[in-house]
């Protein structure tokens, strides 16, 4: 059995190397992916977070506002990070399936990609010294 300190670095292991690929995937200029593994970051970013707190499997969802609310992250987001998460939590379903997929792939550009980027790499970096309090 897996203690709640490895449960947490798990997910954090796993947010980390979606992050070096998200970067992997900008350069290969496959926007969509940068976009998907931006949210991958976060959602698994937030379950790490929710192990710190809750000290309980997260609950099992992709929608990124949840489960900021339910590891009781969302009331301290600043603006611009609950924006990150309106942009991110859809792509992780248009992504998925292709009948929306073509018209999300046209909607992402290289700034875009980057901005996303940057952006997600600024809240895991934060959320992860947040535990660190």
């Amino acid at each position: 059995m897996s203690t709640i300190s490895e449960k947490i670095q798990y997910w954090l292991d796993i947010a980390s190397y979606d992050l070096e690929t998200a970067k992997v995937m900008l350069r290969g200029r496959r926007y969509l992916y940068v976009g998907f593994m931006c949210h991958q970051v976060v959602e698994k970013t937030l379950k790490a977070y929710y192990w710190f707190k809750k000290e309980d499997e997260p609950p099992y969802t992709h929608n990124l506002m949840t489960l900021a609310k339910r590891a009781d992250l969302y009331e301290i987001f600043s603006e611009e990070q609950k924006d990150i998460l309106d942009i991110l939590t859809p792509i992780n379903v248009q992504a998925r399936y292709p009948d929306e997929k073509d018209e999300w792939a046209k909607s992402l550009s290289r700034d875009r990609g980057k901005y996303l980027l940057k952006k997600t790499k600024e809240l895991f970096e934060w959320i992860k010294l947040f535990m660190k309090r």
